[in-house]
């Protein structure tokens, strides 16, 4: 998948992420950042930060990279993985693993499809992903399973909700309420309504920096597991990783998805505050943090910067151009 060269190449990472941040900071088209809530429609579209954590713990990065965004729907790469470690292959009792060809949030497909969301990261998947979630609380109050992950993760927990988005958020999730309502009459949600909304918003707001959200993803790097019996949990989480990365490449940019394969190569997942969180399988996590959307409301900048960095280190899980 990558040349010996830049896997060992250290100097060369970091002069390539170096060389993509002052690229980017001079990029005159920036595209626009999210108007779905004041707070995101306040953020400066002239930041941008770019991190990569290598599978043996180097971290190259340059730009805004301590500067903490909301990670909004890159939250369901996290909660995905902790429903599967749960409820292993019941979770797709519930939910499909295709592209969905419509809108993120579109309420025609949920029941087009019988009230069975295409997907995980369209927000009606992600919606009964929690609602499954829901179904390990203890009791009342806010559920923190995505956070505890993160702060495992990471090491820490030096990281927070933003209060401000999740409570505007809340107020303005009418079309989410809907979906939830709608999966709910189909039978595909079991939890009252508002608590599901409470709990997926809470884990969109999660706030983390470039550094944070590329040293979080480092479980998803596939590292082999080893021999063992295949039940071995190492095995196990292994083989869960592998498949959020699958969805991750074919489902992860929403509409954009495809175009993505194509230009990058590379499992990611995107969020509406302009993060993105990138798998290079064996290899590295890559976050890049660039508040301008794109058309399909993926960071336009944050997707160029992955193309450039994957062309340059010759980075794809289509195969490596160079071989030695």
């Amino acid at each position: 998948m990558t040349s010996d060269r830049n896997i060992l190449d250290i100097d060369f990472l970091d002069k390539t992420v170096r060389a993509i941040a002052e690229d980017i900071s001079t990029s005159p088209d920036r595209g626009e950042v999210s108007q779905f809530l004041p707070e995101l429609a306040a953020i400066d579209p002239r930041q941008f930060g770019l991190a990569v954590v290598t599978a043996d713990g180097y971290e190259a990065a340059a730009g805004d990279i301590d500067e903490a965004f909301t990670i909004q729907s890159i939250s369901k790469v996290f909660a995905l993985s902790l429903a599967l470690e749960t409820f292993g292959d019941e979770v797709w009792t519930r939910v499909d693993r295709e592209p969905s060809g419509d809108p993120f949030n579109s309420i025609t497909d949920l029941e087009r499809h019988g009230g069975y969301p295409r997907n995980p990261f369209i927000n009606p998947g992600a919606l009964v992903i929690v609602d499954m979630l829901l179904d390990k609380a203890d009791g009342p109050g806010p559920t923190k399973f995505v956070e505890s992950f993160l702060a495992e993760q990471i090491g820490a927990d030096d990281f927070a909700v933003d209060e401000a988005i999740f409570e505007s958020e809340i107020g303005l999730s009418h079309t989410n309420r809907a979906l939830a309502h709608l999966a709910k009459s189909f039978g595909n949600l079991n939890h009252p309504v508002d608590d599901v909304i409470a709990a997926y918003v809470r884990q969109c707001a999660i706030a983390l920096s470039c550094r944070q959200l590329a040293r979080a993803g480092r479980y998803l790097m596939l590292e082999r597991a080893g021999a063992g019996a295949a039940t071995d949990p190492s095995r196990r989480r292994a083989r869960q990783a592998r498949r959020v990365a699958s969805l991750m490449l074919t489902c992860g940019q929403y509409d954009g998805s495809g175009d993505f394969a194509f230009r990058v190569g590379l499992p990611a997942k995107s969020g509406i505050a302009g993060g993105l969180l990138a798998i290079v399988p064996n290899t590295a996590t890559i976050a890049v943090w660039a508040p301008g959307l794109d058309a399909n409301g993926n960071s336009l900048l944050g997707t160029l910067a992955l193309e450039r960095l994957a062309e340059a280190m010759d980075w794809s899980v289509f195969g490596a151009v160079e071989r030695r």
